[in-house]
């Protein structure tokens, strides 16, 4: 199968192949997304296929307007309400009553919620209101591996395997980290997976407690649980090292000068600039500068996946500090690492 490429002009052909029930990568704020109908069991199941992913790992239902979420769910509830009001488009997925028979079954892995969102992409939102059904959209990588925040990585994990991928001209996606995901109650929010929107947002827009829900929780009880919960994630071929609290350089050159194997950091620009001088250090990838949490979660991906090309044997991943703007970062370097030091 060719992989073709698309842009605002060749749109409509990407809708055309999306009805017929192929397989269309798109772009969103957080990462791109494998998008299939979401009503298409046969699609769907292309999808599972495609990323060797588990198939009781549910999948996030992408639309391009509320008026669609209404005609999926049983109920939309005061909260849930100002939830989408306040933060769709954008980077919040809201677990939702599924109205039985609105989705294809092997969408919600035997659940009887979904999980949507809206994503702030306009190209992409054109191309779900072209189609006219929701998109199932989870990252389009192959499970277990990076999230894919630019064109090249959805290419290199499926060129030749879809028919296609939507191009919006950027160099990597704006966010760079996967969606919050949050469970609305009628008197709560349970945040279920951390992501740009944090708890203090939320709880600022609708009033009410919001409560971090920790995976070992969610593994407990899986009917609340969110996406992707139940699976490693993020992981390069290469061991990764988290280096989990903020280290002054002096303390990075320590860890370094233990080292025999050849090592690829992925840190800011002062930690890569005081060990370049290192040899075991053989490779490195920035987050930007020094406290940028919004640039290391933009660029964490992306700088993986471009050490997993090189020659180092391990990667040390600088953790940044304790804070909740920095709970989705920390998250996802914890689930890609082999090792804390």
């Amino acid at each position: 199968m060719k992989t073709l490429i698309f842009d605002k002009q060749s749109l409509p052909q990407a809708a055309e192949l999306l009805k017929k029930g192929e397989l269309i990568a798109f772009p969103t704020e957080t990462v791109y997304g494998l998008g299939a109908i979401a009503t298409n069991p046969a699609a769907v199941a292309k999808v599972f296929k495609a990323k060797g992913r588990p198939n009781d790992n549910p999948l996030i239902v992408h639309v391009a307007n509320q008026d669609q979420v209404e005609e999926l769910v049983n109920e939309i509830s005061p909260i849930a309400q100002s939830l989408m009001d306040s933060f769709w488009p954008g980077p919040l997925t809201i677990i939702f009553p599924l109205k039985k028979g609105k989705v294809a079954d092997n969408v919600t892995g035997g659940k009887q919620s979904v999980a949507i969102r809206m994503p702030n992409q306009s190209l992409t939102l054109e191309l779900i209101d072209l189609v006219g059904t929701p998109l199932v959209g989870p990252s389009a990588n192959l499970s277990g591996k990076p999230s894919p925040t630019s064109l090249a990585h959805v290419l290199h994990d499926f060129r030749g395997v879809i028919a296609g991928i939507l191009n919006n001209g950027q160099a990597l996606t704006d966010v760079g980290i996967e969606s919050t995901v949050v469970y609305p109650h009628e008197d709560r929010v349970d945040v279920l997976r951390p992501g740009h929107i944090t708890p203090s947002q939320i709880q600022a827009k609708t009033a009410c407690p919001v409560q971090i829900v920790s995976e070992k929780m969610q593994l407990a009880n899986l009917n609340v649980a969110s996406p992707g919960v139940k699976y490693r994630h993020y992981s390069p071929k290469q061991p990764v090292y988290l280096i989990a609290f903020p280290r002054k350089i002096e303390e990075w050159v320590e860890l370094v000068n233990k080292e025999s194997m050849k090592i690829g950091i992925l840190a800011d620009n002062a930690i890569i600039d005081g060990l370049k001088e290192r040899p075991q250090v053989v490779d490195s990838y920035s987050l930007g500068q020094p406290n940028d949490w919004q640039s290391a979660s933009q660029h964490l991906f992306s700088g993986l996946r471009a050490l997993e090309k090189g020659p180092a044997e391990k990667i040390y991943v600088q953790g940044l500090e304790n804070d909740e703007k920095t709970l989705a970062f920390m998250n996802r370097v914890t689930k890609a690492s082999s090792f804390m030091l």
